[in-house]
């Protein structure tokens, strides 16, 4: 298998757009009214992030919509839920603060995409703003944006993502408790361990 290994190899199959074409022009350096309405009506996040050693991850992070509230027209703040402790992507923010958002809006195709730097804050006043149920975010993520614009939708169109005729089965697939019991040769029953994740998502989403 031979793989491509420069920009000008890469160019050879993909078009270059022009400088003064659209997909080039629609990148904003700044959060515009569009892009401040798109994130007070999203639920849903994407982080991209690295270590800055070629380690790179994907976090979801999702909550009520107009949960990550936009501070300015280049700020943005993401609250940090209780999660799994992992801390991939605020780890890899102290190594390497360079950071990629993809904003989603369900039943909608079109995507909102962010890049820029984050910082990881313990301010009182910015965690108790994003208090839910009376639990403030554990720490907040603030972005500094450089660069923010739409993509288009044909991902989602092609992957049929919010059609529910195209949704498979769930119980076709395995509980997250009998692939854990799986992966991590657990001896406990599946049921045990789904049942624990059911009260731990009881108990502490917030």
């Amino acid at each position: 298998m031979d793989f491509v290994t420069s920009h000008e190899q890469l160019r050879t199959v993909y078009k270059t757009p022009e400088p003064d074409s659209n997909p080039i022009r629609k990148e904003l350096g700044r959060l515009d009214a569009h892009c401040r309405a798109f994130i007070a009506r999203s639920p849903f996040v994407l982080i991209g992030s690295s270590d800055g050693k070629g380690n790179a991850d994907v976090t979801p992070k999702g909550d009520k919509p107009g949960f990550a509230a936009v501070l300015d027209e280049t700020t943005i703040a993401i609250p940090d839920r209780p999660g799994n402790n992992r801390l991939d992507t605020l780890e890899n923010i102290i190594l390497d603060p360079a950071i990629g958002l993809l904003f989603l809006i369900p039943g909608m195709n079109e995507t909102l995409r962010v890049n820029g730097e984050a910082k990881i804050t313990l301010d009182p006043a910015l965690r108790e703003r994003f208090t839910v149920e009376g639990k403030q975010p554990v720490s907040v993520v603030v972005v500094t944006v450089k660069s923010a614009y739409m993509h288009c939708a044909k991902a989602f169109m092609r992957s049929q993502l919010w059609q529910p005729e195209s949704w498979s089965d769930r119980k076709s697939m395995p509980t997250l408790g009998e692939i854990l019991r799986d992966q991590l040769a657990l001896e406990e029953p599946a049921e045990k361990t789904d049942r624990w994740l059911d009260d731990a998502y009881a108990k502490s989403m917030w």
